[in-house]
């Protein structure tokens, strides 16, 4: 089982691409978790038909006895879908959310019942402290890859996410992988994301250009893979989910 985080600044699209990703290695035949790490608890709509599903923490704020069924939902292509969820607005910490709802998929052992190939967590990288740095400091996920477009303050939230692996990596916990550039078409865009990774440190995985069928099938709730699977964009997220599952299967294709 390979666990993969994807971090980005909000806004910048790492649902989007996660989801995105999850059809994709779906398609090409692993199963596959998606656990949304971020408060708005709409990681995983795309894969489920545009709808919501209830959070670990509402489960809990019910107060009654949570089975794995009531926080683990199979959405497009068998995707195992979760969402953490965040605290009720105004109380508590969104962070301490996501260390909770981790212990209690622990607690449930959802990964042994399911055993999937590749866990995705998609988490929120404007902040990365307290559990939204667990899928790092706590051995979570193997590799982490940061989702960033050309604009400065998506390289601004980059460098302190790559700076965040950088601080654990001595302890061997998540490896960074390098970022996938979600473009907004910003001017020399791809120049400008290299110069970054100068300082930043690593490579650019795969460009993700901008394009309205992203929204026309998010509009439709579906992935651009479900919606749109002979388009050109879906190609382009199949090539990065054979990027990784060629790094789930160390480094040799299968």
């Amino acid at each position: 089982m390979k666990k993969i985080a994807i971090y980005g600044k909000g806004g910048i699209g790492k649902s989007t691409t996660t989801s995105n990703v999850a059809a994709a290695l779906s398609t090409l035949g692993y199963k596959v978790m998606q656990i949304g790490c971020d408060p708005k608890a709409d990681s995983v709509k795309n894969l489920m038909n545009g709808h919501k599903i209830p959070t670990v923490l509402d489960c809990l704020r019910s107060g009654k006895e949570i089975k794995l069924e009531d926080i683990v939902f199979k959405g497009f292509g068998g995707v195992l879908c979760v969402e953490a969820g965040g605290p009720t607005p105004g109380i508590g910490c969104a962070g301490r959310g996501i260390i909770t709802a981790f212990e209690k998929l622990e607690e449930l052992s959802a990964y042994e019942k399911y055993q999937p190939d590749i866990v995705l967590y998609d988490v929120l990288g404007d902040v990365v402290c307290g559990g939204f740095a667990m899928p790092i400091r706590q051995g979570y996920a193997d590799e982490v890859f940061i989702v960033t477009s050309g604009e400065m303050m998506a390289l601004y939230a980059a460098a302190n996410i790559a700076q965040a692996i950088k601080n654990f990596g001595s302890r061997g916990y998540a490896k960074y992988s390098g970022v996938i550039l979600n473009a907004r078409n910003v001017d020399d865009e791809v120049q400008v994301v290299k110069k970054a990774l100068v300082e930043i440190g690593g490579e650019i995985i795969q460009i993700i250009p901008r394009d309205a069928i992203i929204q026309k099938a998010e509009n439709m709730g579906k992935t651009v893979i479900e919606a749109f699977p002979e388009s050109e964009m879906a190609q382009y997220y199949f090539e990065l989910a054979r990027k990784i599952a060629v790094a789930h299967c160390g480094g040799v294709a299968c």
